[in-house]
C-alpha cells in the first residue's frame, strides 16, 4: 500500500478517473489488474519511464543504487540498439562507472563536461515538495555535485520511498565527514538535532568485521536517525554544513525537477 502523499500516490480512498489519479494532475499508466509486481519490478518501471526523457547528443548524469541501475542498463541497451547516439555519461560513483563502462556507455566527468543535460537517480525518501534524502548507498557527495549541475534532474522511486517529511521513514539520513576525530563530529551532529530525538551512528561494513564504511572519496559516513520532524530543512542543512569536519549531507533540497513514482496502481509523473 502506498504511503499517504497527496499529490503523488494517495491512500486506499484514491480512485482513477479519466486516466488520472484523483488529487493529482499527473498521468497514471495502470498496471494490468492481474499483475503482482515486486519492488524491483516497480523500480524498473520508474527507471524505464525516466529514460524516455533521454535523447541522442545528451550529457547524462548516471545515478547510483538499485533503481538507478535499471536506468543505466536501459541506456546501455538503447545505445547498443542504435536508438541513442552520441551520448556521454557522467557516473555518480565508482560502482556506476564500472557498470556503465561494461555496457559501452561513453564516460566523462564534470571537468570536461560541466553542463549536464539530464540526470536520473533514485532517492531514499521523497517528501511532498520533492525534497529528498539520498546517499544511503554512500555516494551522496558525487551525486549532489553532478545532479546540482544538470538542467533536469529526474528522480525515480517506488512508492515505498514517499514520506510526509524527511526522516519520516525512520531510516538513515547520511552525512559524509572526514575521518579525523569522527566521534567528535558525530556527537556535534547529534546535539544539533537533539530536539528531533536524533541519534548518530558511524556506518560500518559488517562484511569487513565492522570496519568503517569508506566513501569513494575516502571519507566516513554518519547515519542520523530522527524521531521527530526536522522542521526548517534549509536551516537544518545550513547548520550541518557549518560544522567543521562535515563534507556533505544527504538532504537534496529544491533540486529535483521531475519525480517518477511506480506503484501497484501504475506510474505517476510529477513535474515541479
Amino acid at each position: 500500500m502506498a504511503i499517504p502523499c497527496t499529490y503523488v500516490i494517495t491512500s486506499k480512498k484514491s480512485t482513477l478517473e479519466n486516466g488520472k489519479l484523483m488529487g493529482s494532475s499527473s498521468p497514471v499508466f495502470p498496471s494490468p489488474p492481474s499483475a503482482n509486481l515486486t519492488q524491483d519490478d516497480l523500480k524498473k518501471l520508474a527507471a524505464y519511464k525516466a529514460v524516455e526523457y533521454v535523447g541522442s547528443n545528451m550529457v547524462i548524469g548516471l545515478g547510483t543504487g538499485s533503481t538507478a541501475k535499471h536506468a543505466v542498463d536501459r541506456i546501455g541497451e538503447l545505445l547498443r540498439q542504435g536508438k541513442l547516439k552520441n551520448i556521454i555519461g557522467i557516473p555518480t560513483s565508482k560502482k556506476t562507472h564500472e557498470q556503465a563502462f561494461s555496457l559501452g556507455i561513453p564516460l566523462s566527468d564534470l571537468d570536461s563536461n560541466p553542463a549536464v543535460d539530464i540526470a536520473i537517480d533514485g532517492a531514499d525518501e521523497v517528501d511532498p515538495y520533492l525534497n529528498l534524502v539520498k546517499g544511503r548507498g554512500g555516494s551522496l557527495l558525487r551525486e549532489k555535485m553532478i545532479e546540482g549541475a544538470c538542467k533536469k534532474f529526474i528522480v525515480i522511486v517506488d512508492e515505498s520511498k514517499l514520506v510526509e517529511h524527511l526522516g519520516g521513514s525512520g531510516l538513515a539520513m547520511p552525512v559524509e565527514i572526514v575521518p579525523f576525530c569522527w566521534k567528535f563530529t558525530a556527537e556535534r551532529l547529534r546535539k544539533l538535532f537533539k530536539d528531533s530525538g536524533c541519534s548518530a551512528e558511524l556506518r560500518t561494513c559488517p562484511e569487513k568485521n565492522g570496519e568503517p564504511f569508506l566513501t569513494d572519496n575516502g571519507n566516513y559516513i554518519i547515519n542520523l536517525y530522527f524521531k521527530k520532524d526536522l522542521g526548517d530543512l534549509k536551516a537544518a542543512s545550513d547548520a550541518i554544513l557549518r560544522l567543521p569536519g562535515v563534507v556533505e549531507h544527504g538532504m537534496f533540497l529544491d533540486m529535483a525537477t521531475t519525480l517518477i513514482t511506480a506503484g501497484q496502481l501504475g506510474v505517476t509523473v510529477k513535474n515541479k
